[in-house]
Order: C-alpha cells, then structure tokens, then sequence
C-alpha cells in the first residue's frame, strides 16, 4: 500500500514518492516524443490535444504526490548518507529548481493558451507560430528539468 514516507522501489535511499516520479519521467519524455510526432509527422491534431491534456493531467497528478511527500516527510534525512551531500545536492537542487519551476509555468502558459486559441476540432491557425516556438521552450525546459532531476536522485539517493 501507498502511503507518504515509504521507502523507493528502485534501491536506493530514496522514498517512494521519489522514485515514482524519477522513473515516470522516462515515460513522460517518451509521450512527449510521441505526441510531437503525432502533430509534426500525422498532423494528427485531435489526438496531440488529447494526449497533451492527458499528459498534463499526469504531471499534475505526479506534483502534487512529490510536493506532498516533501512536505510532509521531507528529504534531507534520507540523502545525509550521500558523499555528496550538502556540497553537491544542494547546487544541483537549485539548479533542477529554476528548471522545474520555470517548466510548470511554460507549460501551464502554453496548455491554457493552446485551449483558448485554437479551434475545435484542433487545426493549424494564426496560433500555431506561437504555439510551436512556447511549446518547443517547454519541451526543452522539460528535459532539463528531468536530466537535472536524475543528477539530483543519483547524487542525494543513489551515491555511495
């Protein structure tokens, strides 16, 4: 059973809520590619917007989970044991932060704008400009926020 606190499935001294999001980021980045190449090589809109929303949905879902674990149970007690830690988790963190923080915020901005301007069914319009240069920023903020968030894992949770 799932409750806040419990130790990760993947070895490591991390928690179970860190280790969800840890490994549904790879599945996250292959949805990602995925619906992107469903509107550049299918043009299929209606399926990107639905898989977008999906997605969108998810990420919510796997915040609010991770930000409720940390809160709740914290971190630091379960990274202390790191040859790395404070001198660089903590940099590492901040860096992850300015990724992650920025990327809610992108996203939020291209999903709600996206919503507004185009129509349904979704098609190309004078959005799309727009659309494509805000989402390929949260694409790329994205990764970053993942690859600086697996630096954090391994370096708060898995060094020995």
């Amino acid at each position: 059973m799932f409750t806040l606190g419990n130790d990760g499935f993947l070895g490591t001294r991390a928690s179970l809520a860190v280790d969800l999001v840890c490994a549904a980021m790879l599945g996250v980045l292959a949805v990602l590619a995925w619906s992107i190449w469903l509107v550049k090589s299918r043009r299929n809109y209606r399926r990107h917007k639905r898989v977008q929303i999906a997605l969108s949905l998810m990420l919510l879902l796997l915040l609010t989970l991770f930000e409720g674990e940390m809160r709740i149970s914290g971190w630091r007690h379960r990274a202390e044991a790191s040859p790395y830690y404070p001198a660089m988790v903590m940099p590492v963190l901040s860096v992850h932060l300015v990724f992650a923080i920025s990327t809610a915020v992108i996203w939020v901005y291209v999903l709600l704008v996206a919503l507004r301007g185009f129509d349904r069914p979704p098609a190309p319009g004078r959005h799309s400009r727009n659309h494509r240069l805000w989402a390929w920023v949260a694409t790329i903020d994205l990764i970053g926020t993942t690859l600086t968030g697996w630096l954090f894992y391994w370096l708060a949770f898995a060094a020995r």
